[in-house]
């Protein structure tokens, strides 16, 4: 996978400091405030967003435009599924924005210099002519909580802002990042390691719904949305692709039924791309799949009656 070094593409594999996978932070870290308080403001229109269907980070920001109806507001551009050498590509005339042809070409665009990784969501402004923030659960706040909307929720609602950070954090390392570090493990030490955390996690996610609706309690909240693009991924991808196999999605009642649950809240379906997403995965990991076959198993179904209400 390449990367940007002083704003040059390189693709020699970085000097690895361990066998375990470990996801680099995010570095644009703006933030769009109604307050005033920083540069960027909510205007309608000033803002662009780049995203792949395929990736449950960016699947974040994609359900977050939809419960807060912010399509109108922020445009966006989506890349291939196919993740090769190049990194995330865009379609040609994907880009009415930077006109780029390479996700790369947008970050430099924002910072000439900028060493790292290529990732999506970016928010981008138009204004400034730079990256605003690519850290999908503080972009999917800033359209929780900075922008004029109709939703009748917020998912970070009063009074329970550190329960659902909490929880955010409880699931990232061992859930959402641990289906990575189980795919990508570099020794059987390091994805034992990866796969008992991931399903422990997992086992308590199942206890906390079988006591309640969600996962902060009887409303819908960031934390939902954070778990949800990772197990609509699970039992199609991560299950096979990245060994995690001890159990499945629908093998658990109660986090089944919530997934099943979040995919019908209004909106939420219309951010799932299964096929860009097998296609992705099977076929842009070569070290883990050479062959590139995406597996014949038809997905579950999403759109079977929930029972969590």
């Amino acid at each position: 996978m390449g990367r940007l070094v002083a704003g040059q593409w390189v693709t020699k594999p970085a000097a690895k400091t361990g066998d375990g996978y470990q996801r680099k932070t995010t570095q644009f870290r703006g933030h769009i405030r109604r307050d005033g308080s920083t540069e960027y403001s909510p205007a309608r229109g000033r803002y662009h967003l780049y995203v792949s269907h395929a990736c449950p980070w960016a699947h974040r920001a994609l359900i977050g435009l939809e419960l807060f109806e912010l399509a109108d507001s922020i445009d966006t551009s989506v890349t291939d599924a196919f993740m090769g050498d190049d990194g995330w590509t865009l379609p040609e005339g994907a880009d009415p924005i930077n006109d780029a042809r390479f996700l790369r070409d947008v970050y430099v665009a924002g910072r000439a210099d900028y060493t790292g990784r290529v990732s999506v969501p970016v928010l981008w402004d138009k204004q400034t002519s730079t990256i605003v923030n690519n850290e999908s659960v503080e972009v999917l706040r800033m359209f929780s909580e900075e922008f004029d909307h109709g939703a009748q929720w917020r998912l970070w609602p009063a009074g329970l802002e550190q329960a659902v950070d909490d929880m955010i954090g409880a699931n990232y390392n061992t859930i959402n990042n641990g289906v990575y570090r189980c795919g990508f493990a570099g020794s059987q030490r390091a994805y034992d390691e990866a796969v008992h955390e991931l399903f422990d996690q997992l086992d308590a996610c199942e206890k906390i719904l079988g006591r309640q609706r969600y996962l902060c309690g009887d409303q819908l909240t960031a934390a939902d949305i954070c778990l949800f693009t990772t197990l609509y991924r699970f039992d199609s991808v991560y299950n096979v692709h990245f060994k995690c196999n001890i159990r499945r999605i629908v093998d658990y009642p109660n986090l089944w039924g919530f997934a099943r649950d979040i995919y019908q809240t209004a909106g939420v379906a219309n951010t799932c791309h299964m096929d860009q997403i097998r296609l992705h995965y099977y076929t842009s990991h070569e070290s883990i799949s050479p062959r590139r076959i995406i597996p014949a198993g038809a997905p579950p179904d999403f759109g079977l009656a929930h029972q969590r209400a």
